[in-house]
């Protein structure tokens, strides 16, 4: 979630970090060619993207009109961009958020006929891979993960992007200037080249709805100084005050509407044409926006305007269709440039596009790869020693009779600091000085986010195989998220494949455990993985088989085999 009342440090590095690694240029430019070359899969699969259907199937049960209708959705489909305005999970974190569905196309009356992308389930940690579906969304009263002290995620949502094509669509992209509340010359904060306005530009008083940009730069200023009543009013939003009056289990007291509205990150003059679209797609006049842990914003259309009001959770209306992130804020692309906080440059060219239209840009546009590792410098029996990654090693000033010591001073009980310190921490998950820690962040970054290319490209320039993560993590742990083939053969010279993580499972119980694939399952086992592991709940292999897959039966059978007294 973006503050755009005050875009603190921490939200500008964790946007910045979204852009570069979630969708990294070469994903843009990959899934860019094929969907040019008329390869809808393979777009997709440029783009970290599972594809759940087939689409000569479609033709069989729904007709020939059905899925030329789809496949021409598909011709038009940017699965990169799609990804690059995914939501995703706050508080710092850059990853998709967990058990949403973004619907794409819908036919009215027939709910069997949807397109859709479902994010990843439940993991907030897990493979950021999305999957496209056609077929019925089912199941989907949203609901709070309270498994989750850390974060607060409303789950089971379903974001109405048929009404929002600019997303995902790329015959409508242009339109993210206009639905961010823009004109045809430029997006509100923005000049039409894309360099912030002016603070001496921006209206100082209610300019009226015939400059669309500066009224919504005017809401959104008001909105920002505090002032939530006469922000909303400026927007055309009659707003009931009653607030939410919480039971004595959730803490008691009077959530304000207000208040609600000061702290959400509102674009306020986008809300009624938001509000508008979706009802013009036939989702009704009510609709309403995740809050707070407890309450929701509910959304009625009035004539023009909108009323707004607050509920408790437990009194939302299950029928209500959500107002999509994307719908209900400012986009993070334009305040990225209102605030300076990543180049136009590095914005997906398509968003960069739209809201620099006067702007001729050169080159391919996207966030920049990973640069070779730099040195880092760490104090170290009394002097300032640089290290630096080369050959997938810390190389540090320190000849091997000078380590030798330092480990037997380790392996009698002592401790150990400085460089031999540093060296340890990346490999077993400590603690880092500062520049080696960025470098570790962006190694696991690009992991988490399946950047395969990325990952190669450091360890090509020289950075340690042997991280792990804060839960304890191997690369060879990571797998699911990467492309195995790939890395797989690299690894397994260099790292242990029983190592345990902090949950003591090892790289074939965490393959089985987040749905990594067959293949990568029977590799595993041909490099020797052990298949009687145990982690520290003493939950088996063959357990995780028997709750979460269907697919690994050539595994049980082995394991029922070789160790029939292992418990399931």
């Amino acid at each position: 979630m973006i503050d755009t009342r005050a875009f603190p440090p921490q939200e500008a590095s964790r946007l910045r970090r979204i852009r570069r690694y979630a969708v990294p240029r070469w994903m843009i430019e990959r899934a860019s060619e094929r969907r040019l070359a008329g390869d809808w899969l393979g777009a997709c699969a440029a783009a970290n993207m599972d594809v759940a259907f087939d689409l000569a199937e479609v033709a069989d049960e729904h007709g020939r009109e059905v899925a030329a209708a789809l496949a021409d959705d598909l011709r038009h489909f940017a699965p990169d961009l799609l990804r690059w305005h995914a939501p995703r999970v706050g508080r710092g974190r850059t990853t998709l958020a967990p058990d949403q569905v973004l619907v794409l196309s819908a036919t009215p009356g027939d709910p069997r006929r949807t397109l859709h992308v479902t994010t990843p389930r439940q993991l907030v940690h897990g493979p950021q891979r999305l999957t496209l579906r056609f077929g019925a969304v089912t199941d989907l009263w949203p609901y709070l993960n309270t498994d989750l002290p850390y974060l607060t995620l409303w789950h089971n949502i379903a974001h109405r992007w048929d009404a929002a094509r600019h997303l995902w669509d790329v015959r409508h992209t242009d339109e993210l200037r206009e639905r961010c509340g823009g004109d045809a010359r430029r997006a509100p904060f923005l000049e039409p080249d894309g360099t912030p306005r002016p603070a001496d530009r921006l209206p100082s008083a209610d300019p009226g709805r015939d400059d669309p940009a500066a009224h919504a730069e005017w809401a959104v200023l008001l909105h920002e100084s505090g002032d939530a009543r006469a922000a909303m009013a400026a927007a055309g939003i009659t707003v009931d005050e009653a607030g939410v009056d919480l039971d004595e289990y959730l803490g008691g007291g009077v959530i304000e509407t207000v208040d609600v509205l000061a702290r959400l990150p509102l674009a306020p003059a986008r809300l009624a044409d938001e509000v508008r679209r979706l009802s013009e797609r036939g989702h009704g006049d009510e609709y309403w926006i995740p809050a707070t842990q407890h309450v929701a914003v509910v959304l009625r259309r009035a004539g023009e305007g909108l009323g707004a009001e607050l509920v408790g959770r437990d009194d939302l209306d299950e029928d209500l269709p959500v107002v999509p992130d994307a719908s209900w804020r400012m986009p993070p692309d334009a305040d990225a440039l209102r605030h300076g906080v990543v180049p136009a440059e590095e914005l997906h060219p398509l968003v960069r596009d739209a809201l620099a239209p006067a702007r001729a840009f050169t080159g391919p546009g996207g966030p920049p790869g990973p640069g070779r590792p730099g040195p880092a410098r760490i104090r170290c029996r009394g002097e300032w020693h640089e290290v630096a990654f080369r050959d997938g090693a810390l190389g540090m000033p320190h000849d091997e009779g000078e380590r030798r010591r330092e480990r037997a001073l380790l392996a009698l009980g002592g401790s150990v600091g400085g460089c031999e310190a540093a060296e340890r921490a990346w490999r077993e998950g400590g603690r880092l000085p500062k520049a080696l820690d960025a470098q570790r962040r962006e190694l696991l970054a690009r992991v988490q986010h399946g950047d395969t290319p990325g990952v190669l490209a450091l360890l090509d320039a020289g950075a340690d195989p042997r991280v792990r993560d804060a839960r304890g993590r191997t690369l060879l742990h990571a797998l699911p998220q990467l492309d195995w083939e790939a890395l797989l053969p690299r690894l397994l010279p260099v790292l242990d494949l029983e190592a345990r993580d902090g949950a003591g499972r090892t790289p074939l119980h965490v393959v089985v455990f987040e749905e990594g694939s067959p293949a990568l399952v029977r590799a595993l086992l041909d490099a020797g993985a052990r298949i009687d592991a145990q982690d520290d709940d003493e939950i088996t292999v063959a357990r995780v088989i028997d709750w979460r897959r269907t697919d690994l039966d050539f595994l049980a059978k082995r394991i029922e085999e070789e160790h029939p007294d292992l418990e399931w």
